[in-house]
């Protein structure tokens, strides 16, 4: 038979400290999800400015009929911060995979492009960070079918740049729906104040 042990009064039993630990750093990402930073309110523009220098008109004049992948607007107009920024995020990420391929026209500006993708991954980063403790509050919220809209609309980009062999022209449309999913990001940034 042992003795009872005897705790320090200035000392905290582990799982106390884990649990402390686990609230404090919930309380973080969800602050960092409400705290608008100040590259929140400049990085849709700053985005579009890149795209414009990366991303001139090409060479030769193109046909532009009305785009073939119309964009599942309903969603922009959710009011859950945390859904915004989810949405942001998994729009970001399909825009980077878009950007990121290596059948860009030859006429597009490689170092804009890099700076452009580089802005891109660092907000992603940034978004990611307010998510994680929210997860299971996203997956209850909003509908259940708005990613699977958001995934439909990115393949329909990439089968349509396919389709038309990635010509310049197939590009300058893609350049043009990507300038669009950053005006819409950035409602959906104003969002998550």
């Amino acid at each position: 038979h042992q003795p009872p042990a005897h705790h320090h009064p200035h000392t905290m039993p582990a799982h106390a400290m884990l649990t402390l630990l686990l609230l404090l750093t919930a309380l973080n990402t969800i602050l960092a999800c409400h705290h608008l930073h100040p590259q929140d309110t400049t990085f849709a523009w700053d985005s579009i400015k890149t795209l414009k220098a990366m991303a001139p008109r090409p060479p030769q004049p193109c046909q532009h009929q009305q785009a073939p992948f119309p964009f599942p607007d309903t969603f922009l107009h959710n009011s859950h911060p945390q859904q915004a920024a989810a949405t942001a995020r998994h729009i970001l990420g399909k825009l980077f995979a878009i950007l990121s391929a290596r059948s860009t026209p030859h006429h597009w500006d490689d170092q804009a492009r890099h700076r452009l993708l580089n802005n891109l991954h660092h907000y992603i980063h940034h978004l990611e960070r307010c998510l994680p403790a929210n997860r299971m509050l996203i997956k209850r919220q909003g509908p259940h079918n708005l990613m699977l809209s958001i995934n439909k609309y990115f393949r329909r980009i990439h089968n349509f740049l396919h389709t038309h062999n990635h010509s310049a022209c197939a590009w300058d449309h893609v350049r043009r729906e990507v300038r669009a999913s950053f005006q819409r990001v950035n409602t959906l940034i104003l969002q998550m104040k």
